[in-house]
């Protein structure tokens, strides 16, 4: 049995409900491996690899004849096609190497067979690492809720920078975390797993922090790290609130505690981090400073309520931020960028000062005598992560949000805080909004609006 074969047999034949599938080489033309008894026809393979490339339409419009039957197209798109016929489905998958047919039992959900087919694509083209267009809409099993869960149909999700990492095959999500992109999320609760506690019912409008998985139709959040939509916000707007806000807060409460007074420098400030950190500064009736490579986007931190800003690429921020607290310094630094910034960070850090370094953007090589610095300031160094963070501390962080944030995000609150939306993509052009991210093009959160299914 060769290496495909014995792929195969693993991943499609222990599947529920699938009951033959076959692999064509599209390069060669031909089958090259099927499970036992399932013959494709020479001409069938090639209709199939045709279907792609020439005939996308006219499958569509008239389905197709696969071993003498003939299937009515149900979806079609440049990766996949779903046909069914009185007798059954067939599911026809694309890879970057291989066409895998499917046919699966009358009656059940085309994507019964998708999640053995992922198996088969991390051998070849699905959920490659790289660039943007690697990236594409595929049907996966809709999840359940498990213990003390509450499954969420999701309205829209917003982008990170982790899922670029991710994509990229540089941050994979923490063990037993969906492989699905996306770490927020906001729409209505669609189920309750067993041993929940009854603080949501099914409709509720609420928005989650996730470890993975937003950026689908459907998620499974516990229940605990879900928080309730103020009732004049949008899903758009609510699902640029979770990971981003959740984030600055961390790093500001539970990280460095930050004082009413104290000065905080918030590198890249017009991201979403960043604007959400800037008002969360004003909130602890601190002083918000930032940095950015625009003058639009300084702008818009200003409107946030930054009482500084400082253009990093024509200016030398450090000697700014000196220069803006008479030369004291700032008591704290939230760091996304890491590497290249030590230097200009500890120049304009206050002695007995906080720096917290949450990202590495530039990397997280140092050439220089940083401790001797850092040393010479008593200052100290926080690093932090919240995606890996366990699930009693997650629920922690978002109950202290809901109870001391969340309620100045209501129309009428004083001060009025609100989420910064840059843009919205809807799912299919998930690709074009990586690459908007990817530019630094973005002012606040860019968001994915998730389609519901017809």
């Amino acid at each position: 049995m060769n290496q495909l074969q014995a792929l195969l047999n693993d991943s499609l034949i222990r599947t529920k409900h699938v009951e033959n599938a076959a692999l064509i080489d599209i390069r060669e033309k031909k089958v090259c491996a099927s499970t036992f008894g399932f013959n494709v026809p020479p001409e069938n393979a090639l209709s199939l690899i045709y279907a792609f490339s020439k005939n996308l339409l006219q499958v569509r419009r008239g389905g197709l004849d696969f071993k003498q039957k003939y299937y009515k197209c149900v979806r079609a798109d440049e990766h996949s096609i779903y046909l069914q016929n009185p007798d059954g489905g067939l599911i026809v998958v694309k890879t970057k190497t291989f066409i895998l047919v499917a046919t699966y039992e009358v009656g059940m959900y085309p994507s019964v067979c998708v999640e053995a087919v992922e198996k088969l694509g991390k051998r070849t083209y699905f959920d490659c690492p790289g660039g943007p267009e690697n990236l594409y809409v595929k049907k996966v099993m809709k999840p359940s809720p498990g213990e003390g869960e509450v499954l969420l149909k999701v309205s829209a999700s917003a982008l990170n920078r982790a899922d670029l990492l991710q994509r990229k095959g540089k941050y994979p999500p923490p063990k037993g975390a969906s492989d699905i992109l996306g770490l927020e999320a906001s729409g209505s609760v669609a189920g309750l797993g067993p041993g929940c506690k009854g603080r949501w019912k099914i409709g509720d409008s609420v928005m989650a922090l996730l470890s993975g998985g937003g950026q689908a139709e459907y998620v499974a959040v516990p229940e605990g790290f879900l928080m309730p939509i103020p009732n004049d916000m949008t899903f758009i707007q609510a699902a640029a609130i979770p990971e981003a806000w959740l984030t600055a807060f961390q790093l500001l409460h539970f990280v460095v505690k930050v004082q009413k007074g104290e000065s905080v420098l918030i590198h890249a400030g017009a991201s979403g981090v960043g604007m959400a950190a800037v008002q969360l500064v004003r909130l602890a009736e601190a002083v918000p400073i930032v940095t950015a490579g625009t003058q639009e986007k300084l702008k818009a931190t200003a409107n946030a309520g930054a009482a500084a800003g400082f253009n990093y690429k024509t200016e030398d921020f450090s000697e700014k931020v000196l220069e803006f607290t008479q030369g004291s310094g700032v008591d704290i630094i939230l760091d996304c960028v890491g590497g290249s910034y030590w230097e200009k960070n500890l120049n304009c850090l206050r002695t007995d000062g906080r720096w917290i370094i949450y990202g590495l953007l530039s990397g997280g090589e140092v050439h220089g005598d940083l401790l001797s610095k850092l040393l010479s300031k008593r200052a100290s160094i926080h690093t932090s992560l919240l995606r890996s963070r366990d699930k009693e501390y997650k629920e922690r962080l978002v109950k202290a949000f809901t109870e001391d944030v969340l309620p100045y995000f209501s129309e009428g609150a004083s001060p009025h805080l609100q989420p910064f939306v840059d843009s919205v993509y809807p799912l299919h052009e998930i690709a074009e909004a990586h690459r908007i991210m990817e530019e630094n093009k973005n002012i606040g959160k860019i968001v994915v609006e998730i389609p519901a299914s017809s």
